[in-house]
């Protein structure tokens, strides 16, 4: 094994914003991409969990933090993502790596501000709020968000009032301080997919229920555009919707391998 002393290299990578949660560094275009400046990518056992490592230094994230993980399984999987890249490294295709970079640059230094946004959105959560019309709409969400609401609600202690139609319902204050007591129960990459997850779905209930195992990450984004699958089946499709989405659906796909990752050890 290579001595750990000295190993560090810094990362040429700058943090931004990510288009839908303001957490995550945003993807790099064509010019700002880095060569690629490794060769060997393994992982070792690190003073926090296990490093990955180039060439068989440990690289920094944007703000300077070594880049270290609590499993050895999310060590290895974002390890997969720094031998696939080419000539140039391209941080548009390493979500797993820009999740880390998330948790150690940000979520770590704001762990209780971090919570209250993922209660923050159970206050407006996207499954408590209900269509007015048309009726084979509202089946359809009483059928799918129906039983998650109770299982929030009994397995999680996290009573929601619904509502019908888009004027703001009061959630009680004691479901929104359990969602923060949730997410602070956990490490701050934990903490960190919750908020990307929330973003992401626009909804605590489905990050809490990917985090937990109750969904997969295909199934709760589901969930969180049943509007808009409705709408595509009366109007059909648009290509640069159909495009976002699959985005966002790649990104819900991450997030579950996050999740499992971090589970396993």
């Amino acid at each position: 094994m290579v001595a750990r002393q000295g190993e560090e290299v810094p990362s040429p990578l700058v943090p931004a914003a990510h288009p839908e949660s303001p957490a995550l560094p945003e993807k790099t275009d064509n010019l700002a991409k880095p060569r690629r400046f490794y060769k060997v990518v393994d992982t070792a056992p690190a003073d926090v969990g296990f490093a990955v490592r180039l060439d068989g230094r440990t690289p920094r994230s944007p703000g300077g933090r070594l880049l270290e993980v609590p499993t050895e399984t999310l060590a290895e999987m974002i390890a997969l993502e720094w031998r696939a890249q080419g000539e140039f490294i391209d941080m548009g295709s390493m979500r797993l790596t820009r999740l880390a970079y998330t948790a150690l640059d940000g979520v770590a230094q704001t762990r209780e501000a971090t919570a209250q946004l993922l209660a923050d959105y159970a206050g407006t959560d996207l499954v408590c709020y209900f269509a007015e019309g048309p009726m084979s709409l509202v089946a359809r969400q009483e059928e799918a968000w129906g039983p998650l609401l109770d299982w929030a609600d009994f397995e999680l202690g996290i009573p929601l009032a619904r509502a019908h139609g888009i004027l703001h319902r009061p959630q009680p204050p004691q479901s929104l301080a359990q969602v923060k007591a949730l997410a602070l129960e956990g490490d701050h990459f934990r903490l960190a997919g919750l908020a990307f997850g929330a973003a992401l779905f626009g909804s605590a209930v489905l990050a809490l229920a990917l985090a937990q195992g109750r969904l997969t990450g295909a199934e709760a984004f589901e969930l969180s555009r049943l509007d808009e699958a409705f709408q595509e089946e009366l109007w059909g499709v648009d290509e640069d919707a159909a495009a976002r989405t699959a985005a966002l659906a790649g990104d819900a796909g991450m997030l579950e391998q996050w999740f499992r990752a971090l589970a396993r050890g």
